[in-house]
């Protein structure tokens, strides 16, 4: 029976998706192995390592869906590893032929070169979540670019500035993770294949050709030494999908925050019953975002295991190698789950300008001080602008009237600027900075 919830007839699809759970399961992990085994039977006979008659039965007659899956199970919890009674399968279902399976080659050249295989499969329903959520988020910047709201630093009032801007922040990361994306393939999605301490020995001169030929074959890269013990490749996988959740996380605890009775700001789309409680008729929760948000904590985890994962000792490693075999899977898994519920959000995010406004002005026109301090600084220079209208701002803070009203009321201020001057100072929309610009900056920014 399951006990994870990547596994759970419950909850697998709320923190995972099918997709990405069918490019590591059972059935895809052997498939790959064959696949790597297939691949490597058919180049040694291109090159004459392996009679080329065996080499067209292996690759004919192996065939996953022969594999006696309770028999694999049983022999790898005695093995320890399931390649070798993989091959022992694999060498009857093929024949005489099957004698040339796995020539030259050890356990870990098979199952890494499959991880990366799934990888490579994994990697592309990534990416293609990262395009979608591109769109989204471009989307969002540009239909909101000039709708004012409040900035908030330290979870107070800052700066005035638009709901579009927000959202071009967060399309920033996503175009810096597609970046990140392409640049890492080459470092990652690389192929595995030294033999039994990474020389090739047994292959003699003829083992860097079988390297090269296996690579080819499989469409991946090539390293220039056996990297069995240098894993900062797969770990780098997984610290790139820590990045990836820890940005939906960021959004997803904006979002949670702006879904607040208090702030009311914008909501994940309705869907009836979506985000109810058992008690309480008029809740409406915030799961996507909660789930992006567990997503994050979790997948860093991983992150950190996959960090701990490259501590091989020698030439082979005693221990530190299991632990890939369910950081890597399960760090995919969560943050696939992780970008769906994101483009769920965000592709029916509600947007209550109108509630934004309301929030803009709450504090009375404190939340552009700033702006009256940059305005009188010219007159009376910027340290006594910024204590007289740091005075003023207590003044309105403490007796609730606009901050317009008590500057005008400020001899010190009113002196300079007429009243006009000052409303139009105390004008949040009057102080936007380069926000709008930003987020045509950032739209007009090349995709990868």
């Amino acid at each position: 029976m399951p006990v994870s919830v990547l596994d759970s007839a419950i909850f697998k699809d709320m923190f995972g998706t099918p997709a990405m759970r069918s490019v590591f399961d059972d059935h895809a992990t052997i498939q790959r192995y064959i696949e790597t085994e297939v691949a490597l039977a058919t180049v040694q006979g291109r090159l004459g390592v392996i009679p080329q008659a065996a080499a067209t039965a292996i690759a004919s007659r192996a065939d996953a869906a022969k594999i006696d899956m309770k028999l694999l199970k049983e022999e790898t919890e005695i093995v320890g590893y399931p390649i070798l009674p993989l091959v022992h399968q694999l060498s009857k279902i093929c024949g005489s032929e099957g004698e040339y399976l796995h020539w030259g080659a050890t356990t870990q050249d098979i199952m890494d070169t499959a991880t990366v295989l799934q990888i490579r499969d994994a990697l592309a329903l990534i990416d293609a979540d990262l395009a979608e959520l591109d769109d989204l988020l471009d989307g969002l910047a540009g239909h909101y670019r000039d709708t004012p709201m409040a900035g908030r630093t330290h979870l107070q009032h800052a700066l005035p500035i638009t709901f579009g801007y927000k959202a071009a922040v967060w399309l920033l990361m996503i175009r810096r993770h597609r970046e990140r994306l392409a640049q890492l393939r080459p470092r990652v999605l690389v192929g595995q294949f030294g033999g039994a301490a990474g020389t090739l020995a047994s292959l003699g001169n003829q083992g860097l050709a079988v390297h090269a030929a296996l690579m080819a074959e499989l469409k991946l890269g090539a390293t220039p030494v056996t990297w069995h013990v240098a894993r900062d490749g797969l770990a780098e996988a997984v610290q790139f999908l820590g990045l990836i959740t820890a940005t939906l996380g960021k959004i997803a605890l904006d979002v949670m925050l702006m879904m607040t009775n208090e702030l009311g700001e914008a909501f994940e789309p309705f869907v009836k019953g979506r985000g109810a409680s058992s008690t309480m008729p008029q809740k409406r929760n915030p799961i996507s975002c909660e789930l992006m948000w567990s997503a994050s904590r979790t997948v860093r985890q991983h992150a950190g295991l996959a960090l701990d994962a490259m501590l091989h000792d020698f030439e082979r490693a005693t221990g530190p190698w299991h632990i890939e075999w369910s950081t890597i899977p399960e760090a995919f898994v969560l943050t696939a789950g992780s970008l769906h519920q994101a483009k769920f959000m965000l592709g029916g995010l509600e947007v209550d300008a109108a509630r934004m406004r309301s929030n803009l002005d709450l504090s009375g026109g404190l939340i552009v001080a700033e702006a009256v301090m940059m305005g009188l600084a010219p007159h009376i220079g910027r340290q006594t602008a910024h204590d007289v209208v740091y005075d003023a701002c207590r003044k309105a803070a403490k007796t609730g009237l606009q901050l317009s009203d008590v500057l005008c009321d400020e001899p010190a201020i009113s002196s300079r600027m007429d009243k006009k001057s000052i409303e139009d100072l105390c004008n949040p929309l009057n102080y936007l900075g380069c926000a709008p610009q930003m987020v045509d900056r950032m739209r007009n920014f090349d995709r990868p």
